[in-house]
This record gives C-alpha cells, sequence and structure tokens, in this order.
C-alpha cells in the first residue's frame, strides 16, 4: 500500500520501519528541545507531516514502549486516531506520568517521539434488537472471566 506524505515544513522526516519486522513506523519531531517535567503540563509537539490516509483505513498513533518504559512518557490521549478524510497536520502531545521527581525528558530535533501504524476499518451497520443472544458470560462484569473471581 501506498499512503501520501506532504511535508509542512523542509526538516520533516518521512516516516520508516526501524527494522523490516516492525509493526509501527516511526514519527520524528521537529521541535528544536523541549523539556518535560514531572510537574509540568502535557507539551504538544509537531512533526511536520500530514497524510492521506485511504478510505476504509485509519492511522493509530501510539507511544514508543521505551519512553513509557524508561522515562514515563506517554501520549496525552493514549492512542492517537488519523481517520481517511483528515488532511491537517499530524502533532502528538506528550504527558510524565513518572514518579522520578523533577527528572527532565528531553526531546531534541528529529527525536522519534511516536510510532504509528495503518490498519482497516470495517464499516459496521448497527441494528437495533430487543434481545441479544446468551452466553456463558452473560452479563458478568469486570473481573467476572478471572478463576475465582464469580
Amino acid at each position: 500500500m501506498k499512503v501520501k506524505v506532504k511535508k509542512l515544513h523542509p526538516d520533516a522526516k518521512i516516516p520508516v520501519y526501524a527494522t523490516d519486522g516492525a509493526g509501527c513506523f516511526d514519527l520524528h519531531t521537529l521541535e528544536s528541545e523541549v523539556g518535560i517535567l514531572v510537574s509540568s503540563l502535557p507539551v504538544e509537539v509537531s512533526i511536520g507531516l500530514s497524510f492521506e490516509i485511504p478510505e476504509g483505513y485509519v492511522m493509530l498513533v501510539f507511544s514508543r514502549s521505551g519512553h513509557g518504559f524508561k522515562h514515563g512518557i506517554r501520549l496525552s490521549n493514549c492512542v492517537g486516531v488519523i481517520d481517511s478524510d483528515y488532511r491537517g497536520e499530524v502533532k502528538v502531545k506528550l504527558h510524565k506520568d513518572s514518579t522520578l521527581l523533577n527528572q527532565v525528558f528531553r526531546v531534541n530535533k528529529g527525536d522519534r517521539i511516536a510510532q504509528a501504524m495503518i490498519v482497516p476499518i470495517p464499516k459496521i451497520e448497527f441494528v437495533q434488537v430487543d434481545e441479544l443472544s446468551e452466553t456463558e458470560r452473560g452479563e458478568g462484569g469486570f473481573g467476572s472471566t478471572g478463576m475465582g473471581d464469580k
């Protein structure tokens, strides 16, 4: 599949997969230097790109696992959803959850700040009914499928 990408800034980097087995491609920042403190508000970071996602697909944007495990950094909205009809710049808002007081996480120009994948999205038709089919679980809620939790 080919996806059209528009550079909104000359320094923007076209996404690439880091390895042949990577499930997501990397998104890079345009910011020259942004520091995120534990007590700071989330920071919006530009990547300088817009995408033409094919109809029937969506781009999902995720945190980089190393940022979360090593620094307590995540996307403010946890997962970004870029619809096929959106043509504006894709931006990332980072938030620091870490309890490492006053430890600064620095974002430098060109850093990989997020990862994304493009996945097919089926169109669903919702049908209103009076009853749903019976299952073994039924209406069991949170924790109802664990051993001994019933």
